[in-house]
């Protein structure tokens, strides 16, 4: 099975405390390492769990506080003194461009390789990448300031052939992607053989959606609807929500509350507050609305779809 799965770096929010560190994770997607956002200390996770950060070539910041993205600078640096040579493109809020071209001429550095940068747009959802295989897109949320989530989604892939089928059948070579598309193959005596015989359904395409900092706000529902695993932030617990709402927040009842609405597979929870040492209660919490729910804890992979 190709690999969809999503490696926590950081799930703290603001500040690192309790040997938490701030938000970062790695999506592995048909072996395309992809970086969602990038805290303080994002780097030595990656070398605590076993990512070069030469295997990245796509980064996506979700908005410009600090606790999402203060360890993107130090990152791109080390992938020059390393001596990086391929492209890497960074997405994010377009004031994020001002702030790397500031540093990096204030320190004299001049990368070695090519930086890409992608301004996303807050204001409404828009594809930011497609691949053979996948779909990267934005979604804007309701937080303090500009913000985006962001959706990954798998594309359709071809069905599978039935080898000893085919074979014994002596189907010839160029017919054999016909199959795959759900072509019959008519042979020259005018013999029908059905796609659906000589193969093997495909996978269900899978998906996965980060929603980083935001209100609870139905606006984005639609852009998350029906994936397999939804990161969502659970920063505080219910009994201060209002202080949630103050500071543009979820808590992990309303997070639990937004993957049963928009029939999420697997609700992650994530970005918890400082003040919370102990985070079972808010795991139980969001447990008492949607069962399917489990804390994102630091160096652990979540697989996306299949799994669950």
């Amino acid at each position: 099975m190709t690999r969809f799965e999503v490696l926590i770096l950081g799930n703290s929010s603001a500040t690192p405390k309790f040997d938490r560190h701030p938000t970062s994770q790695i999506v592995n997607a048909h072996g395309q390492f992809f970086l969602i956002d990038c805290g303080e200390g994002t780097q030595t996770q990656l070398y605590r769990y076993g990512i070069k950060g030469t295997r990245i070539n796509h980064i996506f910041i979700s908005h410009l506080h600090g606790d999402h993205y203060l360890g993107l600078v130090g990152l791109l640096s080390s992938q020059h003194l390393v001596g990086r040579k391929s492209e890497l493109h960074v997405y994010g809020p377009p004031a994020l461009k001002e702030i790397l071209e500031v540093h990096f001429k204030h320190s004299d550095t001049h990368l070695r390789y090519p930086l890409i940068f992608h301004p996303t747009n807050p204001h409404k959802q828009e594809v930011l990448l497609e691949t053979d295989h996948l779909k990267v897109s934005s979604f804007p949320l309701q937080h303090r300031i500009d913000c985006t989530g962001f959706r990954i989604d798998e594309k359709e892939r071809p069905a599978t052939l039935k080898k000893e089928e085919v074979e014994r059948l002596n189907i010839p070579t160029p017919y054999l992607r016909l199959l795959k598309k759900g072509i019959d193959y008519v042979a020259n005596d005018g013999t029908v053989y059905l796609a659906q015989d000589l193969t093997y359904p495909p996978p269900t395409p899978r998906s996965y959606a980060y929603c980083s900092d935001t209100v609870m706000n139905e606006n984005y529902f639609e852009a998350i609807k029906g994936v397999d695993l939804l990161y969502h932030e659970s920063t505080f617990l219910h009994d201060r929500v209002d202080r949630a709402k103050e500071t543009f927040h979820t808590t992990s009842l309303e997070a639990a509350e937004v993957a049963r609405t928009v029939g999420a597979k697997k609700l992650l929870l994530g970005h918890f507050s400082a003040r919370y040492r102990d985070l079972q209660p808010l795991l139980e919490e969001a447990r008492s609305v949607f069962d399917h729910t489990a804390l994102s804890e630091e160096g652990s992979w979540y697989a996306v779809g299949y799994k669950q």
